[in-house]
């Protein structure tokens, strides 16, 4: 299952500092090195940095954060990103196998590594799907010709839960996105807007508690359907999660 990452991060941590080594996907590496560089680099001019990164002075913190990057401390993917998704996944309510099978089954596209495992360390930083870097250009250029053929070799069912500006870094051909829509009393409807990522985080927390990895959609469906989520297959690559 792939996630959208978040623009909240927790801060600290108390793993090494970041190896590009420990994480998964190393044929990213190279494309990894060459973006920390740049955004290290842009960090020593904090004007430019709010404006390519499209924050206020009020978040320059967010700037010295990128600054440090190779010297960071780093935590696992999962613990690192926050906001309303990952509230509803709550990582840390999780048992040791269920967060295990966390780590290995959920994956968060990133606009700095381009696609972490749950269980790699990372350190906290600034940088969003739609950003463009005066030495990289827009990260969608940047990300496609490395990104898509990784995610192309993946030899298994992938659920795509990205927003907008992450799933344009990388089209995942045969990918099953989901949809969540809430559905009134005559049976119309209306796609969820407001609640839209805890009722993904919720989906993606029902992938991590399973006994069983789906191989399939019905076997996601059905697997969503006994714990309490009602899931509908409407096309040949979407889902609709009905919120009722």
């Amino acid at each position: 299952m792939l996630l959208p990452p978040s623009e909240t991060k927790a801060a600290g941590g108390d793993g090494p500092p970041l190896e590009l080594e420990a994480l998964s996907f190393p044929e990213l590496n190279p494309a990894r090195d060459k973006l920390i560089d740049a955004l290290v680099e842009l960090s020593s001019d904090v004007p430019a940095s709010l404006s390519a990164l499209g924050i206020s002075q009020r978040q320059a913190d967010e700037v010295r954060r990128n600054a440090e990057l190779r010297h960071a401390p780093t935590v696992p993917a999962l613990h690192r990103y926050t906001g309303v998704l990952y509230d509803a996944l709550d990582v840390d309510g999780l048992s040791a196998a269920e967060r295990s099978r966390a780590y290995r089954r959920l994956a968060v596209a990133s606009a700095l590594f381009g696609l972490v495992r749950g269980a790699d360390p990372i350190p906290a930083y600034r940088l969003s799907g739609g950003n463009a870097l005066p030495s990289v250009g827009t990260l969608r250029g940047f990300w496609r010709p490395a990104l898509e053929p990784v995610l192309a070799a993946v030899d298994e069912l992938v659920v795509d839960l990205r927003s907008g500006p992450y799933a344009a870094l990388a089209r995942v051909a045969g990918a099953i996105t989901v949809r969540v829509v809430n559905e009134d009393a005559h049976g119309r409807r209306k796609t969820v807007s407001h609640h839209n990522k805890a009722h993904k985080g919720q989906l993606a927390r029902t992938l991590a508690r399973a006994g069983r990895e789906p191989s399939d959609v019905p076997e996601l469906v059905e697997l969503a359907a006994g714990d309490g989520l009602h899931v509908e297959r409407v096309t040949e690559h979407q889902l609709e999660l009905v919120i009722r």
